[in-house]
């Protein structure tokens, strides 16, 4: 990942506490970002949990493509390009399913729900900055 994109500022520094971000700053999407940014996390995602609290974003990335085959609870799913734009949405995605978008570069997954309290459309842009 060496070229620039809308992770930049929380590479190298997945400790510290992130937050998820619309990109005028109007609304938190989430509160606590996961970075999955190494092949093993990326591989695992949220495999084996039993559910992911509401606040909290898995961030994948590089990824245009997700599965939640062997997941135990549904999902929201956003495609995010490399300058943090939207691509694509998807709401309550049940395990044993898959989702994916061409010319995505970073793939969130968040509670149930999460799409809708925050208002996330494609187009819209986000931004991940430190907590």
């Amino acid at each position: 990942m060496s070229a620039p994109h809308f992770l930049q500022s929380a590479m190298g520094r997945a400790a510290e506490p992130h937050a998820l971000w619309t990109a005028d700053r109007a609304r938190i999407v989430a509160t606590s970002v996961e970075l999955a940014t190494d092949s093993a996390s990326r591989n695992r995602g949220l495999l084996g949990r039993d559910g992911l609290a509401d606040g909290v974003a898995l961030v994948i990335a590089p990824c245009w493509a997700v599965h939640t085959i062997g997941m135990r609870f549904p999902i929201d799913i956003v495609h995010v390009a490399r300058d943090g734009r939207i691509v694509k949405v998807r709401r309550s995605v049940q395990p044993w399913r898959m989702s994916a978008a061409l010319g995505a570069f970073a793939t969130i997954e968040m509670a149930v729900g999460a799409i809708g309290r925050a208002g996330l459309e494609p187009g819209m842009r986000l931004i991940v900055r430190g907590a």
